[in-house]
């Protein structure tokens, strides 16, 4: 389902357009399919939003430029761990949130690629909200995290700190359901030790949704299915 999506995602890329490349399983489909296209005379220019997604688009041969060599994205190309109703979303579970939050910035048309298996009523219902944090302080960044209502850990792999392309910690938030994202991306944001966290508002044109019954888009006005 999720390679369905995110092929399908690909077709809004056209010839001579800048396009972000995300990061994560669905967003690697898509770096895939467009690898192909450009075999096949594609001409597009790539900003990955991380070392993995670099690796892979370099070995395809997809030309890669940085987002300080141009001023626009045309359309961005990602995946999420959450989308609720409002197209906002909970990314960062491949530890590439900060970067992909820039890129979805400059991007024109930001488009998210899921399964269905994302679409949930309420942002954090089953995913924590990944925080990145300098290495310095972080465990008084987070404990000024918990202060917001939160349980959170340091992320960790086999034992050891999990470390960002930016060379920072990530901490996991959970805050159980929330209510209000706008609010809560901001005072997370507001809180010193804090690089970036997980909750993508508004950034959002198009969800692409890989369902057992088929494709299905959804945007801020309405809603289809084939």
């Amino acid at each position: 389902m999720k390679k369905l999506a995110a092929e399908r995602a690909v077709q809004f890329v056209e010839d001579g357009m800048i396009v972000g490349l995300g990061t994560g399983s669905t967003a690697e489909f898509a770096i895939r399919k467009l690898g192909a296209m450009v075999k096949g005379g594609l001409r597009i220019r790539a900003i990955p939003t991380s070392l993995k997604s670099k690796r892979l688009a370099s070995e395809l041969e997809i030309p890669i430029i940085e987002l300080d060599d141009t001023v626009e994205i045309d359309v961005t190309i990602d995946g999420a761990d959450e989308v609720d109703s409002h197209l906002n979303l909970i990314k960062g579970g491949g530890g590439a949130l900060t970067r992909e939050k820039i890129v979805a910035y400059h991007t024109k048309k930001e488009i998210i690629a899921v399964d269905e298996t994302k679409i949930v009523k309420g942002l954090g219902a089953d995913v924590p909200v990944p925080v990145e944090v300098t290495k310095f302080a972080w465990a008084a960044t987070k404990k000024a995290l918990v202060e917001l209502g939160c349980t959170a850990e340091l992320r960790t792999i086999l034992e050891e700190k999990y470390i960002t392309d930016n060379g920072n910690y990530i901490i996991d938030c959970d805050f159980g359901r929330i209510a209000q994202p706008e609010v809560l991306e901001k005072d997370i944001n507001a809180i010193p030790g804090v690089v970036e966290n997980g909750l993508f508002i508004n950034l959002v044109d198009l969800v692409i949704v890989g369902s057992r019954q088929g494709i299905m888009t959804l945007d801020q006005q309405v809603s289809s299915a084939d």
